[in-house]
């Protein structure tokens, strides 16, 4: 659809920092970014190591982690790019707790939802839409990827899911930051077409985990992973959303030694839940 909107947020009293960001890992999709003059939410998933969440159709998963911190530590938020509407992307503790006029740029199914539960500010991003995002001097555009949540048939009975693309723009318009999210897909032919849109891709969060639901998996294993490393082709990759629920069965381990094989070591970086990992930009 290529179409664009616009957001506008309060503009902030601190010089925008456009040399350097930061990303924290909370666990699962859940990362928090600090980068010119924004703070960003993904997938927000704050329940404990033994809380059970629903998937679909009756099936239940029990999370093996804890945050690394809790929804009450978070930050002021700008905004929060859902992926899609999962509990272990959006849980009952975050339905109950969050801020209900934060924004959240999401799929059209999940704004649809969240509209209902009383959230006053989705933004619903078809799939190659863009939501041009202002606040003060600085300027981001968050597009809409192409995702896959299952093969086949199954895809059309899980929730839509999408990928994202995050460009951080000077005052002149220039991208000086590209940051890709996965979101929860498996690795299928529409990915090819995100570099030729989008090329010098400077980081990419990878969706991992393997999960797997009666034997068939819904999210990327250790070797998708390396595809998608492959097709995307973004100068570091760090891999999310592993070994934090029962469902998750390719272990982040896997990926590791896969990354090896593949003499991709240079290309990727490591958190554990409660590192951050700080990048700087060449201006």
């Amino acid at each position: 659809m290529d179409a664009t909107k616009s957001l506008v947020l309060p503009p902030t009293n601190s010089q925008i920092n456009l040399e350097t960001g930061e990303i924290f890992f909370i666990g699962t999709a859940t990362v928090l970014l600090r980068y010119a003059g924004f703070t960003i939410l993904t997938d927000p998933n704050f329940l404990h190591q033994g809380d059970r969440v629903h998937l679909h159709y009756g099936l239940r998963s029990t999370r093996k982690t804890n945050p690394a911190i809790e929804l009450e530590e978070l930050p002021p938020l700008d905004l929060i790019v859902l992926s899609h509407m999962h509990e272990d992307h959006f849980d009952r503790l975050v339905e109950q707790k969050l801020d209900k006029n934060v924004p959240i740029i999401t799929t059209p199914h999940a704004a649809e939802k969240l509209k209902k539960k009383g959230f006053n500010a989705t933004h619903a991003l078809p799939t190659w839409d863009t939501l041009t995002i202002t606040k003060g001097d600085s300027t981001l555009q968050i597009s809409a990827m192409p995702g896959r949540h299952g093969p086949g048939i199954l895809n059309a009975l899980l929730p839509p899911v999408m990928g994202s693309m995050l460009e951080f723009q000077t005052p002149s318009k220039e991208t000086r930051f590209r940051l890709y999210i996965t979101g929860d897909t498996l690795i299928h032919e529409q990915l090819q077409e995100i570099p030729q849109r989008y090329p010098n891709i400077d980081l990419a969060l990878l969706h991992l985990g393997g999960t797997r639901i009666f034997g068939v998996m819904l999210t990327m294993d250790a070797k998708q992973g390396i595809q998608a490393i492959e097709i995307i082709a973004p100068e570091t990759s760090i891999p999310i959303h592993y070994d934090d629920y029962t469902v998750f069965k390719s272990p982040l381990e896997d990926f590791k030694q896969a990354v090896t094989s593949a003499g991709l070591d240079n290309k990727v970086k490591y958190l554990s839940r409660g590192e951050t990992y700080k990048f700087s930009v060449s201006l």
